[in-house]
C-alpha cells in the first residue's frame, strides 16, 4: 500500500426531529441529511513503528486529541478485531471542518479511513460488517459510509439512502462555540410525537424545499438557550436576500442557510461577516 489522500466531506442536517430517548443513552432521531464540498483531507501512510503517528493541521487543528479520535478509535477497533495486524500508519489530518459545531468531522474521518482500509489492505468487509464497525465509534460515522443524500428514518437507527442528488447553495456559519452533543441532547426537552416514516420520497428541488420550509431542528431551542447568539445568527441568515430558511445542522452549533442562488449566499457571507467578524463563514454546494 503505497500513500494515499481520501477527502473526508461534511454532513449538513436539513431537519432534525427527536423522537424518544433509547435505553443505551442515544435518541431515536428522524433527520434528512445531505452532504456538501467542504471537507478535510487526510494522508496516510505504512510506517514501521509500534505505534501509530497521527497529526492535525489546518484551520481547526486546535482542541483534538493526538492520541484520541475517531482515527485512533476505528485503527484500534480494527486490531481488536484482528483486521490489522503489525501496521502501523502515519496520518496527518489538514483540518478544514469545525468540530463540535453539529457538522460531523470527525465521524466523517473514521468511516472514510474504514472504508479506504477496506479498500487498499482489501480486508473485504461488506456494508454490513462495515456498519457494525462503524456503529462502534459514534452514532454517526455510518451515516458518512456512503456519501449519498440520507434519511434517518427513526425505525431502530434505519438508514435509507436517496440516490436523487440535491442541488442546493449553502452558507455555514460557525460561531466557534463547541457544543457537546451529549450536553444539548440532555438539556432538550422537545420531543415529536410522530410515527416515523419508512421513506422519503423527493419529486425535485421545489418540492424538497417546500418540504424543507415546514420541517425544523428540535435541538435548536435548547443550543439558543445555551447559547443566545446561535439564534441570532440565525436570524440575520433568515433575513437575508434569497435565503429559503436558516436552523442549526445536528447538535450545533454551527448554522446554515440555504438559498435560492449562489450569489444570493456569497452576498450574506459578506454581511454576516461584517456584523459578526469573529464567526467563520464560507459557501458550498451539496454533492
Amino acid at each position: 500500500m503505497k500513500n494515499f489522500k481520501i477527502k473526508s466531506y461534511c454532513k449538513i442536517n436539513l431537519s432534525l426531529k427527536v423522537l424518544k430517548k433509547l435505553n443505551n443513552g442515544y435518541h431515536n432521531i428522524m433527520s434528512l441529511i445531505t452532504f456538501c464540498n467542504l471537507h478535510d483531507v487526510i494522508l496516510i501512510s505504512k510506517i514501521r513503528s509500534k505505534k501509530d503517528k497521527i497529526n492535525f493541521i489546518g484551520p481547526f487543528k486546535k482542541g483534538i486529541n493526538k492520541k484520541f479520535n475517531t482515527l485512533s478509535q476505528m485503527l484500534n477497533l480494527l486490531r481488536r478485531n484482528k483486521l490489522l495486524v503489525n501496521q502501523a500508519f502515519k496520518i496527518n489530518v489538514k483540518k478544514n471542518i469545525p468540530h463540535g459545531a453539529g457538522l460531523g468531522g470527525g465521524s466523517s474521518n473514521a468511516a472514510n479511513l474504514l472504508n479506504s482500509l477496506n479498500l487498499k489492505l482489501k480486508l473485504k468487509l461488506n456494508k454490513h460488517k462495515l456498519k457494525k464497525l462503524a456503529n462502534q465509534i459514534g452514532f454517526d460515522v455510518p451515516i458518512n459510509l456512503e456519501r449519498k443524500n440520507t434519511f434517518l428514518t427513526g425505525n431502530k437507527n434505519e438508514i435509507l439512502r436517496i440516490n436523487k442528488k440535491f442541488k442546493l447553495n449553502l452558507l455555514v456559519v460557525y460561531p466557534k462555540l463547541i457544543c457537546s452533543t451529549k450536553t444539548i441532547y440532555k438539556k432538550n426537552k422537545k420531543m415529536t410525537l410522530i410515527k416515523p416514516h419508512s421513506y422519503f420520497h423527493i419529486v425535485n428541488n421545489k418540492k424538497l424545499i417546500n418540504y424543507l420550509k415546514k420541517e425544523n431542528n428540535d435541538l435548536e431551542k435548547t443550543v439558543i438557550k445555551i447559547y443566545p447568539k446561535v439564534g441570532k445568527i440565525i436570524d440575520c441568515i433568515k433575513s437575508q436576500n434569497g435565503c429559503y430558511f436558516s436552523r442549526i445542522t445536528g447538535s450545533g452549533s454551527a448554522c446554515i442557510g440555504i438559498f435560492s442562488k449562489m450569489k444570493h449566499a456569497i452576498n450574506a457571507k459578506k454581511i454576516v461577516k461584517l456584523k459578526y467578524p469573529n464567526c467563520w463563514c464560507t459557501t458550498s454546494k451539496t454533492i
